[in-house]
């Protein structure tokens, strides 16, 4: 019979070398309070337009998703999911200005200005900046579809938003959002779809396109047919690499968490495939 110490002994010598390599595959870093802007115009825009990136050290060309918070365009800070850390890609979380700070479209201009940030400076961490995924919740994810399929705002900071490997709203805004509506003194009952709304700017080259959302039946208002009129005219228009998923049994707040390993698949997926482009960054014509 083998002694029961040289049993751990030879257990030890087994297991460490494998947990020391795991973690050092798996070695991530956090860096807190960056400004997107160079040049803040104003109080609002030097505490709000800040942004976090947890991202992996020692590595190259990994892929990047662009958080924005939810809040309705009213409250939330700038957070970094742990379901989307941690997992071998970058994450920045952005802040942006809010409703009570500065008037529409302030906020889009911010995410804008918070992606363009990204593409221009995630290879100094390692990372590559054709495989930038643009993400949120509720009016996070109403500003991700706004920066991807408005190719104004992003072209404003000399980046094209052809160029984004993905948008993946969770339970994003479609039509024009709310707190914008109510800024005219429209009810949040009464749908509009302006220059302000994802569904006005809908076209067909527009980058690859996950929408997730709750369950009809427990969604916030009509989010979920929101989305999925947004997917059919995706569709109808054209574009080929757009989907709908439905939580089934999740609401608007809890549909979050569990959406975030189908985005980390869906990420992987896009990394694998050739990048929107081989060429270096262009300034888009404003």
């Amino acid at each position: 019979m083998i002694p029961r110490q040289l049993v751990s002994l030879l257990l030890a010598l087994t297991v460490l070398p494998l947990t020391t390599a795991s973690s050092a595959a798996d070695e991530h870093k956090t860096e807190r309070g960056i400004s997107y802007r160079e040049q803040p115009a104003d109080d609002a825009q030097r505490e709000r337009c800040l942004l976090d990136i947890h991202h992996p050290v020692g590595r190259d060309g990994f892929a990047t998703v662009v958080w924005f918070h939810g809040g309705g365009l009213t409250k939330g800070e700038r957070q970094l999911p742990k379901g989307l850390c941690d997992q071998g890609i970058a994450v920045v979380g952005a802040g942006y200005r809010l409703a009570s700070q500065a008037k529409a479209p302030a906020s889009i201009d911010d995410a804008a200005a918070a992606v363009a940030w990204t593409v221009k400076n995630i290879e100094r961490y390692g990372g590559s900046p054709r495989h930038i995924v643009v993400c949120g919740a509720s009016a996070g994810g109403y500003l991700a579809l706004m920066v991807g399929l408005d190719r104004r705002w992003l072209a404003a900071y000399g980046v094209e938003a052809d160029t984004l490997a993905g948008i993946v709203p969770y339970s994003g805004q479609c039509i024009t959002h709310f707190a914008y509506r109510a800024e005219r003194g429209i009810p949040e009952t009464q749908p509009v779809v302006d220059e302000l709304a994802p569904l006005y700017h809908v076209r067909r080259d527009a980058p690859p396109i996950l929408l997730i959302t709750g369950d009809r039946k427990k969604e916030l208002f009509g989010r979920y047919e929101e989305n999925a009129y947004m997917w059919r005219m995706l569709k109808v228009v054209g574009h080929k690499k757009v989907a709908l998923k439905e939580m089934k049994g999740e609401d608007h707040g809890s549909m979050v968490v569990p959406s975030h390993p189908i985005v980390l698949e869906f990420v992987q997926k896009l990394t694998l495939e050739p990048a929107a482009t081989d060429q270096p960054q262009k300034a888009a014509a404003k």
